[in-house]
């Protein structure tokens, strides 16, 4: 059996060295690791289980690029700008897509002198990747392309990202920028539960990590008993997941009698799809590790956008030398004031195979630009839970699945898991919720059940302003999945 989780390291490498920020301390060195620090130190850290992190984990909070991550704001905004310019001509000279949008409405590269300027850009959106597949946006000859990636082209032709050789070093960088949010070190011992293939989270995360000098477990999607397998005889440490795989590994290692608490798991990497608190909470109080999503998408980069670190425990940090955020009104397409919600908007700043301008990316936040207590002054974007273009519309009102989500996070007794169905085959809109309940609450009295069925569909009605018809199933009966969880199925005609 695995020693027992060791306590922490908790810290940060700031650029006065020091911070007055409770639970967290200056680094030892420039590499940006910490001391140990006292049990009052561990007790101080949030989780979201609410369980002192002492209990939970061996941590770090090391900053991999505390010269840049630290800076000034001033500083930071005008290495961004310096990069944008570059990228800007970059892209117009070398993309027929981009000189012909510039071209038609008269502006140049020189004519973009300060931040405002951005806003003379035309937006880039998923139709321009579509309509110019697959080779369109490249910017090199296709030799200088070493890989490919994907998305899953549910909807159509799937979205074609190229890579040059610079661009994956550069991606390396950014997973682990991010990969050191989570408190990732040197040393650590990391499971891949994604799979390869076309899709970027797997190869990025891979590279990345080894990069750091973790090792690197390509276990891959699927056959959950060999992950837990792996896990306990390996050692691992980072378990790389979506959160509802995780889960569903922690349900399987139970059933097995395994005793996650004595495991050398301490992190979870998340991503592939939005987590609850509900959801982070429940993972972290029964496998006793700590859970962090990190954010990105393909057609920008990849995972490594985004993540989240030891103190903002509902936000995640943007790797702003890699990428120029804007906040929009995804209706009057104008920028909304620093930390107010709209439609999140990035240009990559340092990626040379397919340089993309302005790229909306339908995901909703809002970004702040408030120094963070792990020491770093880069802008914060609160974690994506909803986008855009996935609001239902039922019989006129406008529904999100978030929504829902934070509904059942206030509910004892209802599960992570649901579905949602929409269907108008009575001619009207009905929104059905497939429920999992959790085994202490699931029963054979049909009364007890049909109370707490209205009282939870009482409560979506009260928030959503629509009636919800609720269908509570038995605990284990929704489908476990490895990839992205799919929670909405819209079947009206």
């Amino acid at each position: 059996m695995a020693a027992r989780k060791s306590k922490v390291a908790l810290g940060f490498a700031s650029a006065s060295g020091a911070s007055d920020a409770p639970g967290f301390i200056p680094a030892s060195d420039a590499s940006g690791l910490a001391a140990v620090p006292t049990a009052s130190d561990l007790a101080a850290v949030p989780t979201a289980s609410g369980t002192p992190a002492s209990t939970l984990a061996s941590l770090r909070q090391p900053i991999y690029n505390p010269a840049f991550e630290c800076a000034s704001r001033d500083e930071v905004r005008a290495r961004q700008f310096e990069l944008l310019i570059e990228q800007v001509a970059w892209a117009y000279e070398r993309v027929p897509f981009y000189r012909e949008q510039f071209d038609a409405i008269g502006l140049r590269p020189a004519d973009i002198r300060t931040h405002d300027d951005v806003r003379k850009i035309p937006f880039t959106t998923k139709s321009a990747l579509r309509d110019t597949y697959p080779y369109g946006l490249i910017a090199v000859p296709l030799n200088e392309i070493i890989r490919l990636h994907a998305s899953s082209g549910t909807t159509g032709k799937p979205i074609v990202v190229g890579y040059t050789r610079d661009d994956i070093e550069q991606w390396r960088y950014c997973i682990m920028s991010v990969a050191q949010m989570a408190g990732v070190v040197p040393g650590d011992r990391a499971q891949m539960a994604f799979g390869y293939g076309m899709f970027t989270g797997g190869f990025g995360l891979h590279y990345g990590m080894e990069g750091l000098g973790v090792m690197m477990i390509p276990a891959s999607a699927g056959n959950t008993e060999r992950h837990i397998m792996m896990i306990e005889d390996y050692g691992t440490t980072v378990l790389i997941a979506t959160p509802s795989y995780a889960l569903h590994i922690c349900e399987v290692g139970e059933r097995l009698g395994y005793d996650w608490e004595k495991s050398q798991l301490r992190v979870g990497l998340f991503g592939g799809e939005p987590c609850s608190p509900k959801l982070k909470a429940e993972i972290e109080s029964r496998m006793h590790i700590f859970c962090t999503d990190n954010y990105g998408l393909t057609e920008v980069m990849g995972p490594g956008v985004s993540g989240e670190c030891l103190s903002a425990r509902d936000q995640q940090h943007i790797v702003e030398d890699h990428f120029y955020w804007e906040v929009i009104d995804p209706e009057t397409l104008e920028p909304v004031p620093d930390g107010c919600p709209g439609e999140l908007v990035l240009t990559p700043l340092q990626k040379k195979g397919i340089p993309l301008l302005r790229y909306r990316t339908r995901d909703l936040t809002s970004v702040t630009t408030e120094p963070c207590g792990c020491g770093r002054t880069s802008a914060r974007m609160d974690k994506v839970r909803r986008r855009s273009d996935d609001m239902l519309i039922i019989r006129g009102t406008n529904v999100y699945p978030s929504q829902i989500e934070d509904v059942l996070a206030g509910i004892a007794g209802a599960s992570a898991y649901y579905r949602l169905e929409v269907d108008n085959a009575t001619g009207l809109d009905r929104l059905t919720l497939n429920l999992e309940v959790e085994p202490a609450v699931f029963t054979d009295s049909f009364t007890e059940m049909d109370i707490f069925r209205r009282s939870v569909a009482d409560k979506l009605r009260a928030v959503l302003q629509v009636s919800v018809v609720v269908r509570l199933v038995e605990p284990g009966s929704i489908e476990r999945v490895m990839g992205k969880t799919k929670h909405v199925e819209d079947r009206r005609e």
